[in-house]
């Protein structure tokens, strides 16, 4: 934060742009002391006892912590959601393509839902879905591990499976 004419403390501790303190003076002066050297004076800490204000380029400061927090953002890494969706119905060939496109999701480190899905009078056996999708689970046992166990959520059964942890 900037120091303007608004600071009602009667003096503040200064310190210059190479961190070397100047000491305590009259807000005044130390807006005069920016002015000289061309820098702004901005207050790092109004809880102390004089306040704590700094000498340096308030401009360039920002445009690194601007910088600083785009690296940060870049370092982060972002889990992916893969959906795989099935029916009650769903043959044995196709859930087994299902099985290895989930196995490819998980060792590529993304978390994968696994839907399936009911129609018509399907829902009235959601303990078929159930064993589908605990099955599911058993065969991706060795690449991942269920977050969050099969739920109803709406018209269909959800489950989550994430990677191992190595």
């Amino acid at each position: 934060m900037r120091i303007n004419e608004r600071v009602r403390a009667p003096e503040v501790r200064v310190i210059d742009s190479d961190g070397k303190q100047l000491g305590i003076m009259r807000p005044s002066a130390a807006l005069q002391l920016a002015e000289e050297k061309n820098l702004d004076l901005v207050e790092v800490a109004p809880g102390a006892k004089p306040p704590v204000c700094r000498l340096m380029n308030f401009g360039k400061y920002q445009y690194e912590q601007a910088k600083r927090d785009k690296q940060a953002r870049k370092a982060q890494k972002q889990v992916e959601v893969k959906e795989v969706r099935m029916r009650p119905k769903t043959g044995e060939h196709d859930t087994a393509v299902r099985l290895r496109q989930a196995r490819k999701f998980l060792e590529s480190g993304a978390k994968v839902k696994v839907r399936v899905r009911f129609r018509g009078r399907e829902i009235r056996h959601p303990e078929v879905a159930k064993e589908i999708l605990e099955d599911f689970a058993k065969e991706l046992a060795d690449v991942g591990e269920v977050e969050i166990r099969p739920n109803l959520e709406g018209r269909s059964l959800l489950m989550i499976l994430a990677p191992l942890r190595t």
